[in-house]
């Protein structure tokens, strides 16, 4: 067994520090801020959507761009800077843009979720945890007819990678979710995942947290800034932090976006870049008129997710540095699209009511995240997850844990090995 040292308790951190310490290692969390989850994990769409991991580059994407960068409320935003790796991210996330590519990196990441599902249902099974987790199904909704008859033609290619979905016309929609009703003629048709489920990810870290926290060997060390990696000879021998040199046989960085000043001097080009999220917290005031089931509006790509009394209403991908000052203009846009699908819920949507929060995803131009060894001897990766961290944390752990060990992986490793620039 080894001692392990992990930068950064968002979702991936905590649940790699939750399996490492299954397998016996003596884990060290170490992160900034004084909890874990507080940054990107804090408040995110709340799906834990397995058979919905499509990666952003797809072959349609390039030619809707220009649309999008001319709409204030647009998915996506652009604002470019003098920083070269952001023309390198976005030249390579270009690259990705065909079908190919898209659908090489879907099976790969599906297999990853499939994984990740199994290993969270486990959890829920034999961990007493409270963290909002509930099976709802999911929705994805179209208003176009060519859009969702795109959707229908993918569903057999879907259920030969193990989804299990159907289509529904605009009034089995409804009757499956009356809170839709408002819209019912915008309505083309939905696209229906009965396995889909919810979870509020803070809480879902702060369990973790609260599991570990007595387990022998595990430290967790909050508000303890990591200032650089150290190294000896070819190899990393633990973390130098504003309180000292912390040891280690390995290390394991799962800082977000975060990671890559933190991996530079040692020579390891990680290519990520932040896509900006925002979300808004609704409390429930009339549990009849939200939606129970998690739904996917398809042409503005935001998510809406009934978690306990609230609704978290999640979306866009702002490409721009590390900046999480919240736009109130994109709060304004998923507080108008909610009001607009759930009319009902107006007496809860009170500007003072409303929870905003904005989040770097850390995203890899091809959406793989790279999970594994990094080139560089003791030092791991867990990063480039983008919008997809709790979807994919548990299983990206179990693939972790399985190469520390040395063990055969539970699905295919290379799929996810480091794509370093």
């Amino acid at each position: 067994m080894m001692k392990v040292v992990i930068v950064g308790a968002g979702v991936i951190g905590m649940s790699a520090a939750w399996r490492l310490a299954g397998d016996g290692h003596e884990v060290t969390v170490l992160e900034r801020r004084d909890g874990p989850g507080e940054e990107t994990s804090f408040a995110n769409g709340g799906q834990l959507s397995y058979s919905y991991v499509a990666p952003l580059a797809g072959p349609g994407v390039l030619a809707k761009v220009p649309g999008w960068l001319l709409r204030a409320d647009s998915p996506m935003r652009f604002r470019p800077s003098a920083d070269p790796a952001q023309w390198r991210w976005l030249a390579a996330f270009a690259r990705a843009c065909n079908a190919s590519a898209s659908e090489a990196a879907t099976r790969k990441l599906l297999r990853l979720a499939f994984y990740s599902r199994d290993l969270m249902q486990a959890f829920v099974d034999s961990q007493p945890a409270d963290f909002g987790f509930a099976r709802r199904g999911k929705l994805i909704v179209h208003r176009d007819a060519a859009s969702f008859a795109a959707a229908c033609r993918l569903l057999d290619y879907q259920a030969s990678l193990g989804c299990e979905q159907q289509a529904l016309d605009g009034d089995a929609c409804v009757a499956l979710e009356p809170a839709l009703a408002g819209i019912r003629g915008a309505i083309a048709g939905a696209i229906h995942t009965p396995s889909e489920e919810v979870a509020d990810c803070h809480r879902f870290c702060l369990a973790l947290a609260q599991l570990l926290h007595d387990r022998p060997g595990v430290s967790l060390r909050f508000g303890t800034s990591v200032l650089g990696i150290e190294r000896e000879g070819d190899r990393v021998s633990g973390v130098r932090t504003d309180a000292g040199i912390e040891r280690a046989d390995a290390v394991v960085v799962a800082g977000g976006i975060g990671s890559v000043a933190l991996l530079k001097p040692l020579g390891v080009q990680a290519p990520l870049w932040p896509l900006k999220g925002y979300s808004i917290t609704v409390p429930i005031r009339d549990g009849e008129r939200a939606p129970h089931i998690s739904i996917t509006d398809a042409a503005r790509k935001i998510v809406y997710a009934r978690i306990g009394n609230t609704l978290r209403v999640a979306g866009m991908a702002d490409l721009v540095r590390a900046d999480t000052n919240i736009d109130r203009a994109r709060i304004a846009t998923l507080a108008c699209e909610t009001r607009t699908l759930f009319g009902g819920m107006a007496p809860g949507m009170e500007p003072e009511q409303l929870q905003p929060w904005a989040g770097l995803r850390p995203a890899t131009p091809t959406g793989l995240p790279m999970v594994g060894r990094s080139g560089v001897r003791g030092l791991w990766l867990n990063i480039g997850h983008g919008a997809l961290g709790f979807t994919l944390a548990m299983g990206s752990a179990g693939l972790l844990a399985d190469g520390l060990a040395g063990r055969k992986p539970a699905i295919d490793d290379t799929d996810f090995a480091a794509m370093l620039a």
